[in-house]
């Protein structure tokens, strides 16, 4: 997929640069969390680049699912995080976009080189509702759009679809490297070709599953997705909860040879530290208990499936894993996901709880690419074209 590239531009002195970025972070007292700052992260790069480069850079970002214009949901701790990050002063602009010369005003001590950021995008109806009218306003404080939010690019958005019918749109450099990479596994990719799927919902993954069990060699189905497929098989799954709908999605997969679920399976009565997990075969769970994580014999076969891998793909914890007793299977299948990445096949891990999984394992630094997309990397995968990378290409 080719699309137009931040690096085709020239002469960006001086030019006002609307870079939309997925600075979606976790808030605490006020501030952001150290530990959970990878999108801020994984963004620097073209904000730096910018920078040098002299353009006048105006982030524009949202910050969860506001109703209307609601304190906890501002911007403001994003922009001190990223100044301190950056050591340069950030403008945090808080002036409403709808009322028209007050945000110019506020942009006007912006000079060449420096770095402002829009409050919360989402503060807008005309933001989701993808309104051209408000497209075409926020588009008026700009001479260039980049979108650097591959996260958000399967949302059609006004400031990631609409924007580009009035401004000329570039991808930013983590959008062009996640299309790029990304793209590596639709195209031909080695194999063995392993999918190692986790998470809550079928339903969610529904397309992907669909897309990889085509496309692998092997598809690894852990986590609470995991339980429909048990539940179709006749086992029972205890307090898990699983939807009639789920089994019969399910149902589909079963007959095929090369989609594997959990052979044993890790079960406890309560979903916290206190727990006193046991490893049972799925027949033997029973009816008081949650299955919270993969078995013993599970991670064991499954490692040998990934240590032979040539291309692998991670989305999704395959257990409870915020409790520590319930991440052992996440954490062990990511360090040997790490392990084999990076020279003996092409890893690629995505998806917010996955990259926690990564990075508690200390081995993040192995994969060869660390998706910022859950959503968006899934439906991408899917062989969807994303609304926010159709209109970046040539």
């Amino acid at each position: 997929m080719s699309l137009k590239t931040l690096k085709m531009q020239k002469n960006l002195r001086g030019k006002r640069v609307l870079l939309r970025v997925d600075f979606n972070v976790p808030i605490a007292h006020g501030k952001v969390k150290s530990d959970a700052d990878s999108r801020i992260l994984a963004a620097l790069p073209t904000i730096d680049f910018l920078r040098k480069s002299g353009a006048k850079t105006i982030i524009v970002a949202h910050l969860g699912r506001p109703e209307g214009r609601e304190k906890k949901f501002s911007l403001a701790p994003v922009a001190n995080y990223l100044a301190k990050g950056l050591g340069e002063n950030v403008l945090f602009v808080k002036e409403n976009l709808e009322q028209v010369g007050k945000v110019e005003r506020a942009l006007s001590p912006l000079k060449d080189g420096g770095i402002a950021m829009l409050e919360n995008i989402r503060f807008y109806k005309g933001e989701k509702m993808n309104d051209a009218g408000f497209a075409r306003r926020l588009a008026s404080l700009g001479d260039l759009y980049v979108d650097d939010a591959f996260a958000d690019a399967h949302r059609d958005h006004a400031s990631i679809t609409s924007i580009a019918a009035f401004l000329p749109s570039v991808a930013g450099f983590l959008m062009e490297t996640e299309v790029t990479q990304l793209s590596k596994l639709l195209q031909r990719p080695k194999r063995p070709f392993v999918v190692l799927l986790g998470g809550a919902k079928v339903a969610d993954k529904l397309p992907v599953i669909e897309r990889m069990q085509k496309l692998a060699s092997t598809v690894l189905v852990g986590g609470g997705m995991a339980n429909a497929f048990l539940r179709a098989k006749g086992f029972q799954t205890g307090r898990s909860t699983v939807t009639a709908a789920e089994v019969k999605i399910a149902k589909r997969f079963l007959k095929k040879k090369n989609v594997l679920i959990p052979i044993d399976v890790l079960t406890a009565k309560r979903l916290d530290d206190r727990a006193q997990p046991i490893v049972r075969k799925p027949k033997e769970v029973r009816r008081d208990e949650f299955i919270i994580d993969v078995g013993v014999e599970t991670i064991r076969a499954w490692s040998t499936i990934l240590k032979k891998a040539k291309t692998i793909v991670w989305n999704g914890p395959v257990g409870l894993f915020e409790v520590k007793k319930f991440s052992h299977g996440s954490l062990a299948l990511g360090r040997v996901i790490a392990a084999r990445s990076s020279g003996e096949a092409f890893g690629v891990v995505g998806g917010g709880e996955t990259v926690q999984c990564l990075e508690r394992t200390g081995m993040a630094q192995f994969v060869d690419h660390v998706s910022s997309g859950g959503g968006a990397m899934l439906e991408f995968l899917a062989g969807e074209t994303l609304p926010g990378v159709k209109v970046l290409k040539k």
